[in-house]
């Protein structure tokens, strides 16, 4: 087992984000939908295998880079969430796995329009047919991330519609059984960058509770449900299932202890959503002003003031 969450560490940019888990035995991502009033599903990104054993993970998450990744090592995976119930979201990141070689925002977007990152989609996804395990792709996540964190995010929205596009069309050609996951951050301009309804399946979103920093800027704590709210608002207008597919939270035990009831839950107040995805792993890039990369594992989410 052990080995196994090394090899998939080995398809990751170092200290990759993410993670999912939705319905047991789902046969397409969309088959989780939950209905009003059913608990949500959990799920987490576990690259040390702190959750190998528990039995209420569904979804096992992969990140994926298109350059420079050994893709024999997706059977792997496949191998390992078959084994334990559970199905595959693939995060496909549109850049290689060392930031030294990267190219610029500008060279991405011009060469993924061109057609020359075809073959790099066209690969990944003949062998995601393959599979054995339901499967969910996940192209380009948080183009709507102000930071700049990620090479295709800040795009004008009418190209990353149609590099999107273009991904989605190629991975229907060759694996006909996958489903989509349309995954911004959950910005005021998220909704620029909406592909259309037959482009996604579901839409995954991104949440994480930082109490210091929550004091620091609020003057208290704040809860699951405010910072979920705004980003949720936004997505349940397209009528799809809602996953937030990267979820973190530290703080003191109070803190973490009311997170972690209100994520386990269903909330009337959100009836579209269908799961919450746990990041067991530290943050890669840094917090403005000084915040640093705060620690989302579970062994460290209980910390002193």
């Amino acid at each position: 087992m052990k080995n196994t969450l090394i090899t998939y560490q080995s398809l990751l940019p170092a200290g990759a984000i993410a993670a999912l888990v939705l319905s047991v035995g789902a046969l397409q991502f969309t088959d989780s939908f939950a209905a009003p009033g059913d608990p949500v599903k959990f799920g987490v990104y576990d690259p040390d295998g702190v959750f190998s054993s528990r039995t209420d993970v569904d979804i096992e998450h992969l990140f994926l880079p298109w350059e420079d990744v050994e893709l024999s090592t997706i059977y792997e995976a496949d191998a390992y969430a078959r084994s334990r119930g559970r199905v595959l979201l693939v995060t496909v990141e549109p850049w290689t796995w060392s930031p030294d070689w990267r190219v610029t925002p500008t060279q991405l977007q011009s060469r993924i329009l061109s057609g020359y990152y075809d073959q790099n989609m066209i690969a990944i996804c003949k062998i995601l047919n393959e599979l054995n395990s339901p499967v969910t792709v996940r192209w380009g996540h948080e183009m709507d991330d102000p930071s700049g964190q990620f090479t295709w995010s800040r795009w004008n929205p009418d190209a990353y519609i149609q590099a999107y596009r273009r991904m989605v069309d190629l991975c229907r050609n060759e694996a006909p059984r996958v489903t989509y996951m349309w995954s911004p951050k959950g910005e005021k301009t998220m909704t620029s960058y909406y592909p259309g309804d037959t482009y996604a399946d579901s839409i995954g979103l991104s949440v994480f509770g930082l109490q210091k920093w929550d004091n620091d800027k609020f003057g208290r704590d704040r809860t699951f449900a405010e910072i979920l709210k705004p980003g949720y608002d936004r997505a349940a207008a397209y009528g799809k299932p809602i996953v937030v597919a990267e979820l973190g939270y530290v703080g003191d035990t109070a803190y973490v202890q009311s997170w972690d009831q209100a994520v386990k839950q269903s909330d009337p107040a959100f009836p579209n959503l269908t799961a919450n995805v746990y990041f067991n792993q530290k943050e890669v890039y840094p917090w403005p002003d000084g915040y640093g990369l705060p620690d989302w594992r579970v062994t460290q989410q209980v910390v002193s003031n």
